[in-house]
């Protein structure tokens, strides 16, 4: 994708660091039209490093930074973001959410994945299962995969029909417009790797016995739909890319990258938030801590 294809928002505050990374060079503009086939999966936007050593090394940064806005984000306790990390099968989804949230606070910080919908699930409308999981006040909610499988697989396998999924686009965004009226800060990242990618990190899960039990052979079948899947991801890109729940395309063949570009537009992201830490309601001068 070109430059022309992403939104340049206001500059967060305080988002100055050791190294400067232009988040908006990811960012997907409202309504721009997508396509995935011009965006290079090996690429590093921002990233003027050396190599993939120098990236690991600012990884250790960032992870630093990231504990200290996610302690502060709990502490506060007036905020709520979520994250949502959408990819193909082997994109890196638990992959980035280990590496990029490595040292945060458990307490303030859940994970939500979405599988294939229980039958209690299936006997609500699809956001059901959803805006149960959405963060509170103080929380980080990260979604491994979410409400958009519900314009992808159930498109491209055609488990409902297209007059159906096809309203999903409005109801998704306004669903998260409200979520955004009403205090969420949502950032929604896809994690884009190439058909070459994949099959290597896929082979791997059946070369590497520690890495077996990561092997689904359910995964062939989205594997061998790869250009409708990729024309799915183009339009929901497209149609639910907001100004309040931004989508960032992340270059993702490159693991140390992938781990800086969401670890940078997640810390730029809390900063433009400008917590504070609460005032204490008593003078700490006051009190003494008994033998």
């Amino acid at each position: 994708m070109s430059q022309a294809n992403y939104h340049a928002p206001m500059a967060p505050a305080n988002s100055s660091s050791t190294t400067a990374f232009d988040i908006d060079k990811l960012r997907v503009k409202p309504g721009e039209k997508v396509d995935l086939s011009k965006v290079d999966t090996r690429s590093t936007p921002s990233w003027d490093g050396d190599d993939k050593d120098e990236g690991k090394a600012r990884l250790v940064d960032l992870n630093g930074k990231m504990e200290q806005l996610q302690e502060l984000l709990w502490a506060n306790g007036k905020e709520r973001v979520l994250l949502v990390l959408q990819a193909m099968d082997a994109g890196g989804k638990d992959g980035t959410v280990r590496h990029v949230f490595e040292g945060v606070n458990p307490s303030g910080v859940r994970v939500a994945s979405f599988k294939k919908p229980s039958s209690k699930e299936l006997s609500h409308d699809y956001l059901w299962r959803i805006h149960r999981q959405v963060p509170g006040d103080g929380e980080l909610v990260i979604f491994n995969r979410s409400h958009y499988e519900d314009v992808l697989i159930v498109r491209v396998e055609e488990l409902v029909p297209q007059s159906r999924w096809s309203k999903r686009y409005d109801h998704i965004v306004n669903f998260e417009q409200m979520l955004a009226d009403e205090g969420t800060t949502i950032v929604k990242i896809f994690l884009h790797i190439s058909k070459s990618e994949q099959q290597e990190r896929l082979q791997a899960r059946l070369d590497e016995p520690e890495k077996n039990w990561k092997f689904d052979a359910g995964d062939l079948g989205p594997r061998a739909k790869w250009d409708d899947y990729q024309k799915a991801f183009e339009e929901l890109l497209q149609k639910t890319s907001t100004k309040d729940a931004p989508w960032f395309i992340v270059p993702a063949d490159r693991k140390w990258y992938r781990n800086i570009a969401v670890s940078e537009i997640m810390i730029q992201t809390l900063r433009g938030l400008n917590m504070s830490y609460p005032e204490a309601d008593f003078n700490p001068a006051d009190i003494v801590i008994p033998d």
